[in-house]
């Protein structure tokens, strides 16, 4: 069944009307009629069924038959990343991410990053867009370019873990989450964190992990830590 990306809805209203991006892929793409059946998410745990109405490529109108609240996971999975120069990798990340699960994923401008600066319009679609594919109800939160500092300084060092390369000890991601609700993952850029970043984030009590024996891009560690934790946590 369609699923249509519709965070202006609002529980107890009857109809909803697509906006014309979405009404001319409802009925010039998919070719949807009146009396076809879609399914709205709002992005905060709202679902609606619905059928069509109007089938025209500018107003789609649907008539909405039933709401279903779903809960959020018990769970929240953060991870903080610094993006690559080749935004398609980044993109690549967001849809995958959201397909996983995770709650939350921050960008980070470190000492060592190749981009900095980044537009979340793009990452923001390809977001909604997974989010329909992989039938879930609540919209993960991106945040805008952090500098590494200021992002450290905010975090909870109890539930915030970094993977680096240097030298020193390390735990397996997957022993140190264990049960834990909630995790934040620090995934630094390809030539890694400088180690005054890594001693900054240890000072704070922050914990150092590893995520494999294998040295991982950086788009690939990140989505490696985002199945690290939704895997554990089910097991």
């Amino acid at each position: 069944m369609p699923t249509f990306y519709a965070p202006d809805a609002a529980p107890g209203h009857a109809t909803y009307l697509l906006p014309e991006d979405e009404s001319k892929h409802a009925v010039r793409v998919l070719r949807l009629a009146i009396g076809d059946a879609v399914t709205l998410v709002d992005g905060r745990g709202t679902c609606y069924a619905a059928t069509v109405t109007e089938a025209n490529p500018k107003r789609c109108n649907l008539r909405i038959l039933k709401e279903e609240v779903i809960a959020p996971r018990p769970t929240y999975t953060h991870v903080a990343v610094a993006p690559t120069k080749n935004l398609d990798r980044m993109e690549w990340l967001v849809e995958k991410a959201v397909e996983v699960g995770i709650e939350r994923l921050t960008f980070l401008r470190c000492a060592r990053s190749e981009r900095r600066d980044l537009k979340l319009e793009r990452l923001e679609k390809i977001a909604v867009s997974a989010l329909k594919q992989s039938g879930q109800a609540w919209l993960p939160q991106l945040d805008e370019l952090t500098d590494f500092e200021d992002f450290i300084a905010e975090i909870d060092p109890a539930t915030t873990f970094i993977a680096h390369l240097e030298a020193g000890e390390r735990t397996a991601l997957a022993q140190v989450i264990g049960t834990a609700p909630r995790c934040c993952v620090l995934i630094g850029p390809e030539g890694d964190f400088t180690p005054a970043e890594i001693d900054l984030a240890l000072d704070r009590g922050v914990r150092p992990v590893t995520l494999g024996a294998s040295r991982l891009r950086t788009e690939t560690a990140a989505l490696a830590a985002v199945f690290t934790a939704q895997v554990v946590r089910e097991l």
